[in-house]
């Protein structure tokens, strides 16, 4: 019961993490003044270079993601690779307007073009994985009959895995045409929110979703009564 209990406090962790990283990024690179550029807001990985959120929540997160033991060898890999790209974010930086082409950025000091692509590859496969995750690895059942609330639950993971793979092909679009640049810190919210919410399900953070059978229901019933 009690190693239930910490891996449903893990995901709700991860799903939490995912929910508010955008949000804290916008609020801490706007409130770190002078900007350098109008486009300080463009993407949360822009924020980087304001404000240390993107590091602090996404480190984090990526290590829990790493660490993460799932049901079998492959949720294993999927998570755990997930959390090794989450780092890959982190450690290669975005190219920005503002930084000029050449200059040495992140841990490990290479030139931004170079950081950018891997950045990006990292970026387009952790969705990818995560969106996997959501929508294969989180629907499995056991043995045993499925309850109308895991029919729901299902439902939710695969919307949320159709979700993050079609907003992620939306960065490719952004890419190619002459969309506003902001367009990709909406694109990146909304892939976190479904990342953040089918985590929250899985970690039965959303009761009416909840079996009947949940460590806080049970520990309800084994009560002693007066």
């Amino acid at each position: 019961m009690k190693e239930k209990i910490m891996y449903l406090r893990i995901r709700n962790l991860c799903g939490l993490l995912g929910i508010i990283l955008p949000w804290l990024a916008l609020f801490s690179a706007g409130i770190a003044k002078p900007h350098p550029s109008n486009e300080w807001w463009w993407s949360i990985s822009a924020t980087y270079y304001q404000a240390p959120v993107l590091v602090g929540v996404l480190t984090p997160a990526s290590i829990v993601l790493i660490s993460y033991i799932g049901y079998n060898r492959l949720d294993n890999w999927i998570t755990s690779l997930s959390g090794f790209f989450g780092l890959g974010i982190v450690l290669f930086p975005c190219h920005v307007s503002w930084i000029a082409d050449g200059t040495s950025v992140g841990f490990f000091q290479i030139p931004i073009g170079i950081s950018n692509i891997i950045h990006t590859c990292c970026a387009a496969i952790f969705f990818m994985l995560l969106a996997y995750n959501s929508y294969f690895l989180f629907t499995k059942t056991g043995t045993g009959p499925m309850t109308p609330q895991k029919k729901q639950r299902n439902l939710v993971y695969r919307i949320c895995g159709i979700g993050m793979w079609s907003f992620e092909a939306l960065f490719a679009v952004i890419a190619l045409t002459d969309a506003p640049g902001y367009w990709t810190m909406i694109v990146e919210i909304v892939l976190l929110h479904l990342f953040g919410i089918s985590w929250l399900v899985k970690g039965e953070a959303i009761p009416c979703l909840n079996d009947a059978e949940t460590p806080t229901t049970k520990k309800k019933t084994h009560k002693k009564t007066p």
